[in-house]
């Protein structure tokens, strides 16, 4: 263990490759989702043999290579093994998130299918994970494709000792819609932590291929055996600085222009894997869009003329800027952020450096775990690296205090 008490916004547990075959109801089985391991020589360098398949709708076919223990050997979803990776990255307690199963469990177009899913998850985890409570805690996916089985599974899963949900980055009921106020009112009434997860939602039983698998799929061509152009290079950094952003922005923004965390202030929202950086530019626009700045003309108006209107009355006329002046929530938005929104990041100084205007609790750092874009085996480095410098009780926040608090952990006894 490190001098930090680390408790990581993001991992993921690598579920059984046959979970759902065997345990989704026997008339689902056809449409679960399930991985095949299988064992080739090596593409690369590196000499790593161990691949897997992924069957589901909409991602049929993907494969990649499987994800590492600290020894090298490959993922097998033991629990064990995954707490002895953790103390070896020096990480005390982790919030895991499912891994492939999210592409199966948020298939908005046919409902029985997603909560069947949902269901068999989060009865397995905690399972599984019940003698290390104290360590991991696992999101529970809830389906938005039925507001009424969406409740009753939060209240399932409350009883089972739940302390965080997952739902879809994209979702097929607008996160602005008052039709989700059941949804907030169950998750604050029982202290859940509301997840929302990168590359998640949007998936259709029908459909071929999803969305996410798409743009995976693009990825791959563009940068197998091509050499960089700058077209690559400008589509590269197009995906990450225009179009990435632009989920989690939807998110915050819905929560916020919505209410929603004027009418439930008691619930907290973390948004994982999508960077942070954004956040600081999203939070000052939200503030910018309903604010008179010095030197704006209030009484300035625009418009349409109608002549065969007189001049009192004048409906395609407006004073433009009178508009900032009538946000109806007591916070400004960004108040709001500061108070009840979290984004995960694993490297990213820029998000850290804006700490002081986004606000410290907005920071969380997570690990990836065992992805291999995460900082899985380097964690450490990864933190030493990027928190140089900075205020040790700032530090701690980012790296675990504001996570602990809100999910409850208990700091180990020093030996």
């Amino acid at each position: 263990m490190t001098e930090d008490l680390i408790v990581s916004a993001d991992g993921h547990f690598v579920e059984p490759t046959d979970l759902f075959v065997t345990r989704l109801p026997k008339h689902l089985r056809k449409l679960a989702v399930w991985e095949e391991n299988f064992e080739i020589e090596p593409l690369g360098d590196d000499g790593y043999p161990h691949f897997r398949k992924l069957h589901t709708p909409g991602f049929e076919g993907w494969t990649y290579a499987r994800y590492r223990h600290f020894d090298g050997s490959p993922q097998t979803g033991d629990p064990a093994r995954i707490i002895e990776d953790l103390d070896r990255d020096g990480i005390w307690a982790q919030l895991m998130h499912p891994n492939h199963a999210l592409f199966g469990l948020f298939t908005h177009d046919h409902h029985e299918l997603s909560i069947a899913h949902a269901r068999v998850y989060s009865d397995y985890v905690s399972e599984v994970f019940a003698p290390y409570r104290d360590r991991v805690f696992t999101t529970s996916p809830i389906p938005l494709s039925d507001v009424d089985d969406a409740v009753a599974e939060i209240e399932r899963v409350a009883a089972l000792g739940a302390r965080a949900v997952i739902l879809p980055a994209t979702s097929p009921i607008p996160y602005s819609s008052r039709t989700l106020d059941r949804v907030w009112a169950a998750a604050q009434a029982h202290g859940l932590l509301v997840a929302f997860h990168v590359a998640t939602g949007g998936v259709k039983v029908n459909q071929e291929v999803a969305p996410t698998l798409q743009g995976m799929i693009a990825g791959v061509r563009t940068q197998n055996h091509l050499e960089l152009n700058d077209e690559l290079i400008v589509d590269r950094l197009m995906a990450n600085v225009v179009m990435a952003p632009i989920a989690p922005e939807r998110i915050v923004v819905s929560l916020v222009g919505s209410g929603v965390l004027e009418r439930f202030p008691d619930l907290h929202f973390l948004l994982v894997e999508f960077n942070a950086n954004w956040l600081v530019s999203t939070m000052a626009a939200m503030d910018k869009a309903w604010t008179l700045g010095i030197g704006q003309w209030r009484d300035w108006w625009v418009g349409t003329w109608d002549e065969d209107r007189p001049g009192d009355d004048q409906p395609g006329m407006a004073q433009l800027f009178r508009l900032n002046e009538r946000w109806p929530y007591p916070l400004r938005p960004s108040e709001y952020v500061g108070r009840q929104i979290h984004v995960s990041f694993q490297e990213d100084p820029v998000a850290i450096a804006c700490r002081h205007l986004t606000g410290i609790s907005t920071l969380m750092w997570g690990a990836d775990y065992p992805h291999a874009e995460g900082t899985f085996m380097h964690s450490r480095e990864s933190i030493d690296h990027q928190f140089k410098g900075i205020d040790p009780e700032e530090r701690k926040a980012i790296l675990g205090g504001t996570l602990g608090g809100l999910l409850g952990v208990v700091a180990p006894i020093p030996a």
